[in-house]
């Protein structure tokens, strides 16, 4: 079967420079996107009620924009102004430049890892006498505090925001060839939108090892994986299977 239509499950690029769009112009598919799922931020009488005081610590993880978001959110709320010589360890390049909306970049510490939690953690071993607060969603992965207890270092965790399922309702008599999913809890708002969604012709396509294991507990075909060696990002995979599949 032919792909004509993909819906990506998450918001659309801000950028014109976005990969999907040289794909459709490229493949001549129509490329919708829609987040299937979304964060809201906790409020500070829940923060509050965990007893966890922001001056007790030195140094702030930072693993996703929305941490840093909520993190400097929460603290205006609660009236805590970040000390200047606090320390930042931002899990990649795009976390720590987007830092630069809080605070004056070149007059703070900050230390950013190449792209994964792995690599970050090398940089947090070398400053273990810090205490560190790890803002954070209800979703996190569990490498994290396993990573992090094993450095033996003191560290904090406090959830600032929860990822919540987005309603889909507005899809319910719209097929598309290809859905697009990037984590688990895509697929679980999938579900809780459409129980009794049914996969038939559709094609799924799966970003990362936990992803396409919810796929596959779900009971759905993953027809399309990433990352690979040749394929190491989304836009790479859809666009060797509808080069195959569009020929036939």
């Amino acid at each position: 079967m032919k792909v004509k239509t993909i819906l990506v499950s998450q918001p659309p690029p801000k950028t014109e420079t976005s990969p999907y769009f040289d794909l459709s112009d490229k493949q001549k598919v129509k490329i919708d996107f829609r987040s299937f799922i979304h964060v809201e931020g906790i409020s500070v009488k829940e923060i509050r009620n965990n007893k966890v005081d922001f001056k007790d610590f030195t140094a702030i993880i930072l693993t996703s924009r929305n941490a840093v978001d909520y993190f400097f959110k929460i603290a205006e709320e609660m009236r805590f102004k970040v000390p200047d010589d606090m320390k930042y360890f931002c899990q990649s390049e795009a976390v720590a430049y987007y830092l630069q909306k809080y605070v004056v970049y070149r007059k703070r510490k900050i230390y950013v890892g190449s792209r994964t939690f792995l690599d970050l953690t090398k940089l947090i071993k070398k400053h273990k006498t810090e205490n560190f607060l790890l803002p954070s969603s209800d979703k996190l992965k569990p490498l994290v505090p396993e990573e992090l207890d094993k450095l033996g270092v003191e560290w904090t965790r406090i959830d600032l925001y929860r990822t919540v399922v987005s309603d889909l309702s507005d899809l319910e008599n719209v097929v598309y060839d290809v859905l697009v999913f990037f984590s688990p809890s895509g697929i679980e708002s999938l579900f809780q939108n459409f129980p009794d969604f049914k996969q038939n012709g559709t094609r799924i396509a799966a970003f990362g090892n936990s992803t396409v294991t919810a796929v596959t507990e779900a009971g759905l075909n993953c027809d399309i994986e990433a990352p690979s060696p040749e394929t190491p990002s989304m836009t790479m995979a859809l666009d060797k299977y509808i080069k195959v599949v569009n020929k036939k």
